[in-house]
């Protein structure tokens, strides 16, 4: 009996922690991160471009962040960064070089490149 009335008050208690009618609104101002931008982000996780990037860090490469904000408002941009992620280059963040990553589809790019921009908002 004791046990039954314990998990009863324990259902009601997660119940009611969970009841979202009344959310502070402290998360009505975040946008919700499209499939395509948690898409990118992983495929970014999952090949090398850690060794040279970091979200707000500059490391080898320019911080994600950086290039977000330098390209922010320009979405033709995603195409111009998947192509140089495929292909490499130098030049635009100084004198270090991007490695090209020919093995990766344009559509994997360019969700990578999504990621990446959607870091400006």
């Amino acid at each position: 009996m004791k046990n039954a009335l314990f998990i009863m008050s324990l259902l009601a208690l997660l119940y009611a922690c969970g009841d979202s009618s009344t959310n502070t609104g402290a998360d009505e101002n975040k946008k919700p991160v499209s499939t395509d931008v948690y898409r990118g982000k992983m495929l970014i996780s999952q090949n090398d471009c850690l060794t040279c990037h970091r979200e707000d860090t500059l490391l080898i490469g320019p911080a994600y962040n950086a290039v977000a904000a330098k390209y922010a408002g320009q979405t033709a941009m995603v195409d111009t960064l998947a192509s140089k992620i495929i292909k490499g280059g130098t030049g635009v963040w100084g004198e270090a070089v991007m490695t090209p990553h020919p093995q990766l589809s344009e559509a994997d790019a360019k969700l990578m490149a999504t990621y990446v921009l959607s870091l400006s908002h």
